[in-house]
């Protein structure tokens, strides 16, 4: 006992203080990973989304840990008030070198969480990046790439940003165009696309399947394809379908020219 009440050198807090102040700490730090974890559990039955969830979890978890700081500090002798009138100092400092980034992202993040321009798990591009979101936070937002790369973003870029959303709506099109050869019949060609289009396991029925002639090329007649699929086949569709169109139109002698150039060469007078 007479060991824990000595006192620490040039700190005038005794050991019995710092093991308070760290039993506390601990302490708190456990009942706000408790009243987050009710939080979050009280938002998801309530059906909030997934990405306002994030953020209010993460501002509440932030404003828990800097309250249980500041009561724990009495137990070692701090005066919070001299603290808060300290901290306030220092704030009002910070800002003043460039902190308005940092609200900026701040009040960004709240507007996206209220707008709602994307949920998470949608795939979006934005700011020159594309990936499926992953969550907004306080300052900022991430997404993940298709190969696994982690894109963490400022959230006021985002919101200052054109957002394209391409997972918002169940069914997406597919548009793909293709090129023939001058002299093809392209009666059908446009029927052999369609039923290429119209046959697939996965395409939807409506809106319905087209094949249009679109433009006479340099070298090609060039055809566009447009099928609608579900959002979540539309990478595998896609790729499934232009396979085929290689595979029918070979079969049915229907050729897809490469780029052409015709040079004509002439005498010139010596």
């Amino acid at each position: 006992m007479d060991a824990l009440g000595q006192t620490i050198p040039y700190t005038g807090v005794t050991v019995y203080q710092i093991i308070v102040f760290a039993a506390a700490i601990i302490a708190g730090y456990i009942l706000v990973k408790i009243m987050v974890y009710v939080l979050g559990k009280t938002l998801h039955r309530l059906r909030v989304p997934g990405i306002v969830e994030g953020l209010i979890i993460g501002i509440a978890k932030a404003v828990g840990y800097i309250v249980v700081i500041l009561s724990a500090l009495p137990l070692i002798g701090v005066n919070t008030g001299v603290a808060g009138l300290g901290l306030s100092a220092i704030l009002g400092l910070i800002l003043g070198f460039g902190l308005q980034d940092t609200w900026a992202n701040m009040a960004a993040g709240v507007w996206l969480a209220v707008i709602r321009p994307f949920d998470k798990g949608d795939y979006v591009e934005v700011a020159g990046y594309s990936g499926v979101v992953e969550g907004i936070g306080v300052m900022s937002t991430v997404l993940r790439t298709w190969d696994n790369v982690v894109i963490t973003i400022p959230n006021k870029n985002i919101w200052g940003a054109p957002i394209v959303n391409y997972t918002r709506l169940p069914i997406r099109r597919i548009t793909l165009n293709v090129g023939v050869a001058y002299g093809t019949d392209l009666d059908r060609a446009v029927a052999v696309a369609l039923s290429i289009l119209k046959n697939h396991p996965k395409t939807l029925d409506e809106p319905e399947p087209q094949v249009v002639v679109t433009e006479l090329g340099d070298s090609s007649i060039n055809l566009q394809l447009r099928v609608w699929v579900k959002k979540e086949d539309y990478g595998l569709v896609k790729a499934e379908i232009i396979k085929k169109i290689y595979e029918e139109f070979t079969r049915a002698d229907i050729e897809i020219p490469y780029p052409q150039l015709d040079v004509h060469i002439r005498d010139m007078p010596r």
